[in-house]
């Protein structure tokens, strides 16, 4: 982050790639291990589609699916790194935020800071 305070675009570019792909990476190994310990239990039977089965209770809340993933429950490891997949956009539009304000960029500091808002206001439950 020494380099943040640069403020070059070629910098900033480079550290929201980086973050990008670390974000999509983190996620994909995180589904992949609940994959592998889900096929791992399952793998062998058949699938029921005559019945519908909704997401249990405790998948329905970021803290659920973060408890579930501790306890190493194979839904709740899927389900974390769909969260981090989720989440990396907004951390995106987070930098992008501090990116904006180290330029000194007022409007785009402002736009973004709507953004930003309007995702963690949606993502908690706004906009029914």
């Amino acid at each position: 982050m020494k380099r943040l305070r640069e403020c070059g675009e070629l910098e900033i570019e480079t550290y929201l790639g980086r973050l990008l792909r670390i974000g999509v990476l983190i996620s994909a190994a995180v589904v992949l291990a609940g994959l592998i310990l889900y096929l791992h239990s399952h793998g062998a039977e058949a699938p029921d589609y005559r019945v519908f089965k909704g997401e249990p209770a405790d998948l329905r809340s970021v803290y659920g699916i973060v408890l579930d993933a501790r306890h190493a429950e194979r839904r709740g490891v899927i389900q974390l790194g769909l969260l981090f997949l989720l989440a990396t956009p907004v951390a995106r539009v987070a930098f992008s935020t501090l990116a904006f304000a180290c330029q000194r960029d007022k409007i785009y500091v402002l736009i973004t800071l709507i953004v930003l808002g309007v995702l963690i206001y949606s993502m908690v439950g706004g906009f029914h």
